[in-house]
């Protein structure tokens, strides 16, 4: 995960299905009519939107929807769960050790062809990953994950105990290792039984077969039309009642909508934040949840109004004098999540006392006065107590039309306490920008913000599932990620310790005093969370808890079935 502050549409893989010449038994025959809730199918067909992918390959695919997927067939060692917590997968108990995780495998697992897993699965898998010299996906987790403080360089080593015992070894000891341990495992016996060159093999790009240990196996692939996959029937949590799923490759995103209203696919991701008129439709259902993309004011440091104790006082000020929840419902139209912290507000590592912030006007005014700002010339602008008035220049990109709304509500909040913001951007929205213009702003403004030509960014991340934030405040950084140019020598201390926390109650305890000092300094003020949701044809019933980083996790477990006449 590196540094792209968002000018990126999420991607969420969606499912779709085929109403077509189904059968279905009652699940009580003795039922009076008017008590069946639904009629189960028996199988059925599940179609999900694909954009166009180069391979198959789950190591080597930049594709986002074919990597969500994927994930319906490959696992790995670990898995996240919907509070971002990597939980066993493949592996069924763990020892951490320094630098080293002694992982049990379960012994239950068979991958798709009926070769049972083993530890040499494990140890070819990371083999693979360290013989790719590129970028991808999986490459570059170890990285993020390290964040600031090694190069990720010589990765990550793996070492045979038994058929089902492996020890896993990293450049060094961290708190995030079990969380790298998601990505796929391979079948060793597929390339090392063909050829020498077993790992060139393993991240071909081409005529690739995907055989995984998931819930659906790979069955046939028209390049540029579909990909079919089938319930896998031995698999270990048992059958999934969804017999085949299929993915429609389609030419762009925003064709998704368009075939899932024609009944083509049964689930798609939303597009922007209006899809409340879909909720007395009683043919789709909704689900939201909220993503990884935080949206934030970062303030430049190099600036001296934004330094020290008085620095702080006026960043608070300001963010007790914006009112975030009214810009959530205006312009997100509710469709985002407050923070003030940029912490995954379903983390497992936030802290219950996180949300500290709120829009209080008597409280940001107090605040400026302490500062000794006031009205001199009864403009409702504040002055210093030499005459300067208080503004400050706010930078955006205008090609994003919910940033210019939010910058516009943002400076009319601050001025209604004193506080002149100047938009430093061009504020009409163009609905038809190119691209190509669209890439020529970004880099416009990347080029203001290295030059440090400005006072307060509005921007946004796009956070890994990993949490790790020292690219984020780390001294080390200022001058790439850090880009707000903060330093906090506690906070580069803390920021150590929780890379070295290697127990969760260390590292709860320590994300704890991290966002103490975060809500307290103020180095961004957190606006939001986006949120998204996928909707569903209603003929789908289950466990779909869809996430930002898996939308079909728990698809598996999902049926089809009728509501009655």
């Amino acid at each position: 995960m590196k540094f792209k502050i968002f000018l990126l549409v999420a991607l969420i893989l969606s499912s779709s299905l085929l109403g077509c010449n189904r059968e279905f038994d009652l699940m009580n025959n003795d039922a009076p009519i008017e008590d069946i809730e639904y009629l189960i199918i028996e199988g059925g067909e599940v179609n999900l939107p694909l954009t166009p992918f180069g391979t198959l390959n789950p190591l080597m695919t930049n594709n986002t929807s074919y990597h969500y997927f994927s994930k319906l067939i490959f696992e790995g060692l670990f898995e996240f769960d919907e509070n971002l917590k990597p939980l066993p997968c493949l592996a069924s108990t763990y020892t951490i050790m320094d630098n080293r995780v002694l992982l049990k495998l379960r012994n239950d697992v068979y991958w798709h062809d009926g070769e049972q897993f083993t530890a040499d699965d494990v140890i070819f898998t990371v083999n693979t990953i360290n013989s790719y010299k590129g970028e991808g996906t999986y490459m570059n987790l170890v990285a993020s994950a390290l964040g600031a403080f090694t190069s990720a360089s010589s990765g990550i080593s793996a070492r045979k105990i038994d058929d089902y015992t492996v020890e896993i070894s990293f450049p060094i000891a961290f708190s995030n290792m079990k969380e790298v341990l998601t990505f796929p495992i391979i079948p060793s016996h597929i390339f090392q039984n063909e050829r020498p060159d077993s790992y060139s093999q393993a991240l071909a790009l081409d005529n690739y077969i995907p055989i995984g240990t998931g819930p659906f196996m790979f069955e046939s692939y028209d390049k540029n039309k579909s990909i079919k996959l089938v319930a896998n029937s031995k698999y270990r949590d048992g059958e999934p009642s969804i017999s085949i799923v299929t993915g429609k490759v389609l030419d762009d995103e925003e064709l998704f909508l368009t075939a899932f209203e024609a009944g083509q696919i049964d689930i798609t991701p939303t597009r922007g934040v209006d899809w409340d008129k879909y909720q007395q439709n009683s043919n789709v259902n909704i689900k939201e949840y909220i993503t990884s993309q935080y949206e934030f004011l970062g303030f430049n440091f190099s600036k001296e109004i934004f330094q020290g104790e008085n620095g702080i006082k006026l960043r608070q000020a300001m963010n007790y004098g914006i009112d975030t929840q009214e810009i959530i419902q205006k312009i997100y139209l509710g469709k985002g999540t407050r923070a003030d912290v940029p912490i995954n507000p379903n983390s497992w590592l936030k802290s219950d006392t996180s949300n500290h912030y709120s829009y209080n006007l008597e409280k940001s005014k107090e605040l400026l006065a302490s500062l000794g700002y006031i009205d001199i010339d009864e403009d409702e602008i504040l002055e210093d107590n030499e005459g300067n008035e208080l503004a400050l220049r706010l930078t955006t990109n205008s090609s994003n039309l919910y940033r210019i709304n939010t910058a516009q509500m943002i400076a009319e909040d601050l001025k209604s306490i004193g506080i002149n913001i100047i938009l430093d951007f061009r504020s009409n929205y163009d609905e038809d920008i190119t691209e190509e213009d669209i890439l020529q702003e970004w880099n416009n403004i990347n080029s203001k913000i290295k030059s440090g030509d400005f006072d307060i960014a509005l921007l946004g991340w796009n956070f890994s599932t990993i949490p790790e934030l020292s690219f984020l405040f780390h001294s080390s950084q200022i001058y790439q990620d850090n880009f707000i140019r903060y330093m906090n020598p506690e906070l580069d201390q803390l920021l150590l310790e929780i890379n070295n926390s290697m127990t969760e109650e260390l590292k709860v305890g320590n994300y704890g005093r991290l966002q103490e000092i975060i809500m307290n300094d103020l180095p961004y003020i957190s606006l939001l969370f986006r949120n998204r949701a996928i909707l569903i044809n209603s003929e789908i019933k289950g466990d779909l808890n869809p996430t930002f980083f898996n939308p079909y996790k728990g698809l598996e477990k999902c049926f089809i079935a009728l509501i009655p006449d």
